[in-house]
């Protein structure tokens, strides 16, 4: 069950007694607790009724306790039990898990990482519990979510936009959706999130990115490349260089597999870069300035940086001075 049909769910007040949250990916996980925590019992009923702990305060034995009161003035209780994967002794929970009280509603937040399937504990959540499992979402995924949050909330960006905020921010979900939600309070009615919007608001700026340095690449544009880098140079958070690097890997890759398709048209690349106009376009100046060897050569020079940007084989060299000189390399 996704995180949207829980939160669905107990919006028609049907709730199972013990909901097991485990994952990687905050993001989904943080959203049913906050629904739990805040819209499942009205402000009255809550201050008998909802009860929060955090793992590394709570022992097994006060949140069994807790589980087995009754509600007061209400028809159940909630009970949280946040940062579980920091509790010791959380397998003492499984005597409760067995056999749950039905007048109690028990979320339990298990973040970062899953419970190991092998251990009775999790056998007993499997028969006795609803297990939602939030995993990080996928990079190639990360644009079509942004889109999907947008259009959830009422909001469109273009693709150029949505790659703004998706190569500065990455796959940090809820901050992607708090800095959403920032700029919504900025727009003044308005439904349509622009670059503008985004540096104004963000910070992003819309002309000195890791987007547009590999634009910039793609067309071997030498003197525009420098001037972004000079721009990381005196703005540090815009651009360090182990979030650069990575990012014009994964993207520079991802023109390297077109060279495996038998059609490199527009159109079939299209499917290939996720409907994104821009990055088609990019992926066609890349191949059209560079061919097969240079992409190649482009990949073995950000291996090769992203080693000096750890210190290996860099006698002290400034983050700035190993991104000049690499780009310097690839367009020559």
């Amino acid at each position: 069950m996704s995180a949207e049909k829980i939160i669905s769910e107990w919006k028609k007040k049907k709730f199972k007694p013990v909901y097991w949250l485990e994952g990687e990916e905050d993001y989904y996980i943080d959203r049913v607790v906050d629904h739990a925590e805040h819209h499942i019992l009205d402000e009255s009923q809550a201050g008998f009724n909802l009860t929060v702990f955090y793992g590394r305060d709570a022992d097994w034995a006060s949140v069994v306790n807790a589980c087995r009161r009754y509600p007061m003035f209400a028809e159940f209780q909630v009970v949280l039990l946040k940062e579980a994967q920091q509790m010791k002794d959380i397998d003492k929970l499984e005597g409760y898990i067995e056999n749950p009280l039905p007048s109690t509603l028990f979320v339990v937040a298990y973040k970062g990482k899953s419970y190991d399937k092998r251990t009775k504990l999790y056998k007993l959540l499997k028969s006795n519990a609803e297990i939602f499992s939030s995993e990080k979402i996928r990079d190639y995924k990360l644009a079509e979510w942004i889109g999907e949050l947008l259009q959830a909330k009422g909001f469109k960006m273009n693709s150029k936009a949505i790659s703004l905020v998706e190569e500065h921010i990455g796959n940090d979900l809820s901050r992607i959706a708090n800095e959403i939600d920032k700029l919504a309070l900025n727009l003044k009615g308005r439904k349509e999130i622009t670059e503008d919007d985004i540096e104004q608001y963000i910070g992003i700026s819309k002309e000195y990115n890791v987007f547009e340095l590999q634009a910039a690449i793609a067309k071997k544009d030498l003197a525009r490349a420098i001037t972004i880098i000079q721009y990381f140079e005196g703005n540090p958070k815009a651009g360090p260089i182990q979030m650069v690097l990575p990012a014009l890997y994964a993207s520079f890759s991802k023109v390297y597999t077109v060279f495996g398709m038998n059609d490199r048209s527009e159109a079939a690349l299209k499917p290939h870069f996720y409907f994104n106009a821009v990055a088609v376009k990019n992926a066609l100046e890349t191949i059209n300035n560079y061919g097969y060897e240079g992409i190649e050569r482009i990949l073995l020079l950000l291996h090769q940086y992203n080693l000096k940007g750890v210190g290996i084989d860099n006698a002290g060299t400034s983050d700035a001075s190993l991104m000049k000189e690499m780009v310097v390399k690839m367009i020559a």
